[in-house]
């Protein structure tokens, strides 16, 4: 039987070549391309006639199923990412920056599950059993019914969850485990993706839940092959700035409840402390109106989020006027001034750009495109905007503007915060209600034209 062929893997990004090079093709990486040993060939490798399978049990999709049932820690945040609380057998990734505070929320959601009555076993591949007591210590979990172990031998791992049993069990982290049966060094793609195949295999035969932590690339993915998002269940990202004390556990995929679900939390000396109200939270060190802030009803997941734009207009001295965006997405601000100054005429070349989202909040959904081209029409203008008014809306390229989803809750989260003035597309179908004066706009021009008399 002829040997199977080896394949080469870059470490970098995963893309597989036919035969070693120096440099990936793919990512441009030097050095990074490692042979990988071929699968074992088993019959049905062999032949597909050579060793029959069992048959699959079909259903249709009128098959009625019981939802799983679901375990609350607790925590609500983590509860309202996690789609209702946790699910036995479901395979979770959390990936965050260094230091933002991954092994702080696990360690925290561990204590809350084991209280709850759930087995729980904690794995630190990246530090001493001693460290993580000292900070179970300094969170107030000490008396927490949480097992504990320092690892990274995955069959080690493996046998030790095979013993124990446990309803939940927190690997810290993924690419610190490595497997005696691939030929590399932990953290490379090899290892990360039979690492995460094994524990995900094992949650899903025993019954056992298990968080996988990861680490995250300078760009921000979690690093390693993206076929371990495929294979987990769900995959959280930890954001915020170290600068900050609010963090934010994001959803971008759940096989059990809603994506782009957010959970807000507040980095304090004790740990993590849930925010209930996040809109007062990013808003409570706004004071005073001034010129280039803009109040944006955004909607994160189910939650609607008030959140401050800031913006600073000034002359440059440079051939190419810089544009620094924090939070926001940086194309998308280019085409907002590129169609005021296109379809209103106002604008601004020789001036330097400055954009950010108050509080570490990143805003993604294009209904802040209003509230984004009023923080830098009012910061040009130097003209400060009302306190009291919230805006929201998308701006075409041809400069309408576009209603969004959800209007009724992001205008309710407004009067409940105290704004009274609105300003919105023109075929918003929700109304300003009591208390709130609703302006409903067809175009950017008419928007400039009204709020700072320009366009």
């Amino acid at each position: 039987m002829a040997k199977a062929p080896a394949s080469f893997t870059c470490t970098a990004c995963g893309a597989v070549h036919r035969k070693w090079s120096g440099k990936c093709d793919a990512c441009g990486a030097w050095n990074t391309i490692i042979e990988e040993a071929p699968l074992s060939s088993g019959p049905v490798g062999r032949s597909l006639g050579a060793a029959k399978g069992r048959v699959i049990a079909l259903t249709t999709l009128a098959t009625e199923e019981t939802p799983p049932p679901r375990t609350l820690s607790g925590m609500d945040e983590m509860d309202r990412v996690l789609g209702g609380g946790l699910v036995p057998a479901s395979a979770i990734l959390v990936g965050g920056d260094p230091g933002i505070g991954k092994s702080t929320l696990l360690l925290q959601a561990a204590a809350s599950f084991a209280r709850k009555g759930l087995k729980c076993l904690y794995i630190s591949g990246e530090e001493a059993s001693a460290q993580v007591r000292m900070r179970a210590q300094r969170l107030g979990l000490a008396d927490a019914p949480v097992h504990l172990g320092a690892e990274t031998n995955l069959r080690d791992i493996l046998t030790t969850l095979d013993a124990e049993r446990p309803d939940l069990a927190i690997i810290d982290s993924i690419q610190t485990m490595w497997t005696d049966t691939v030929e590399s060094a932990p953290g490379s793609v090899a290892q990360v993706r039979a690492a995460s195949h094994e524990l995900v295999t094992f949650a899903k035969r025993r019954g056992t839940s298990v968080i996988l932590v990861g680490h995250v690339t300078k760009e921000g993915q979690i690093a390693g092959p993206r076929v371990v998002e495929h294979m987990v269940d769900t995959v959280l990202y930890f954001e915020g700035e170290r600068g900050h004390q609010f963090r934010i556990l994001r959803a971008v995929k759940n096989r059990f409840g809603p994506a782009d679900e957010i959970g807000v939390f507040e980095m304090t000396g004790g740990g993590l402390s849930e925010v209930a109200n996040p809109s007062a939270l990013f808003l409570s060190e706004r004071g005073q109106a001034a010129p280039g802030s803009a109040v944006f009803a955004g909607i994160e997941g189910t939650r609607p989020v008030l959140t401050e734009i800031q913006a600073l207009v000034a002359p440059s001295s440079l051939a190419s006027p810089r544009r620094t965006v924090v939070g926001l997405d940086a194309g998308r601000v280019s085409t907002i001034l590129a169609v005021l100054e296109s379809r209103c005429g106002i604008p601004f070349a020789g001036l330097d750009v400055f954009l950010n989202v108050a509080g570490g909040l990143k805003v993604t959904e294009p209904a802040a495109d209003l509230a984004l081209a009023a923080a830098l029409l009012s910061a040009r203008e130097d003209v400060a905007l009302p306190p009291d008014l919230v805006i929201f809306g998308e701006i075409s390229l041809s400069g309408a503007l576009r209603p969004v989803g959800q209007a009724e809750n992001r205008l309710k989260e407004a009067r409940k915060l105290g704004f009274t003035q609105a300003v919105a597309p023109e075929r918003t179908k929700a109304e300003g209600g009591e208390g709130m004066a609703l302006r409903k706009l067809p175009d950017l021009v008419t928007f400039t034209g009204e709020m700072f008399g320009a366009g």
